[in-house]
């Protein structure tokens, strides 16, 4: 009988997911569930997903999942996490809903020091609604509600998020990651592993910020929209752990 060297994780739902071709969601949703299934924390984990694209995840996931409403996920998660200490939580985020309409739940929970997990979906842009600019655009890029590009001066800067909470002293751990090849697919993997550690060793808030893309919004082929990720995205938005104050490595 051959051996088999690449499954389903167990954490992952048995179902076809109701992403757009060449969307990375779907990457980052195996890499969670990865995560669950090492660590070996399925039956005591609880996700929170809100509005977006992320709605989804409720059907992808096995652990308990549990809806916010827009931008509340971080809150939702503190009252979960605060009446179930033992439990492991974590949000599923996208930028419109964490560093738009959720600002201030994010950075509250983090000044707070929650002791959650945040995963952040950065694919500069609002995905599910129509493609309208989000905190995170880049300068000069073209959106439904930029159809000119974003105008630093009208639009204001993006929101480099990593960057912004690392400067919190309740945040535990920072980093930000990319899913557009296999090295940064892995390094993805041991960030999300070294976060829910961070969460489950008691030591405070712990983000992982994915590079994603949305060829749909973007306009692009999903081979395009990966190499946007490397040429437009990585130089305004470095990779790498902003925040380690977990005193361990990332493995």
């Amino acid at each position: 009988m051959a051996e088999l060297v690449f499954g389903r994780p167990k954490s992952l739902s048995d179902v076809t997911l109701s992403y757009c071709p060449g969307c990375t969601h779907g990457i980052v949703h195996r890499l969670v569930a990865e995560a669950i299934d090492e660590l070996g924390i399925e039956g005591k984990t609880i996700g929170i997903a809100p509005v977006g694209c992320s709605v989804f995840a409720y059907n992808f996931f096995e652990c308990d999942m549990i809806q916010a409403p827009h931008g509340r996920a971080p809150a939702v998660a503190t009252g979960v996490k605060r009446a179930l200490p033992d439990r492991v939580v974590f949000t599923y985020q996208g930028d419109g809903d964490l560093a738009a309409i959720g600002t201030a739940e994010t950075v509250h929970a983090a000044a707070r020091g929650e002791n959650i997990t945040i995963i952040f979906i950065n694919n500069a842009i609002y995905g599910m609604t129509g493609g309208q600019m989000a905190p995170t655009s880049l300068p000069g890029q073209v959106t439904t509600t930029s159809p000119y590009g974003r105008n630093p001066k009208i639009q204001g800067n993006p929101i480099r998020v990593c960057e912004m909470l690392a400067t919190l002293d309740g945040v535990a751990y920072a980093e930000r990651v990319a899913v557009d090849c296999p090295k940064n697919v892995l390094r993805a993997k041991k960030a999300i592993l070294k976060a829910f550690k961070t969460q489950i060793e008691g030591k405070g808030l712990a983000i992982v910020e994915v590079l994603s893309s949305c060829p749909t919004q973007w306009g692009k082929s999903p081979a395009e929209a990966l190499e946007w990720i490397r040429t437009a995205m990585m130089p305004y938005y470095p990779l790498g752990v902003y925040v380690d104050r977990t005193g361990g490595d990332a493995e």
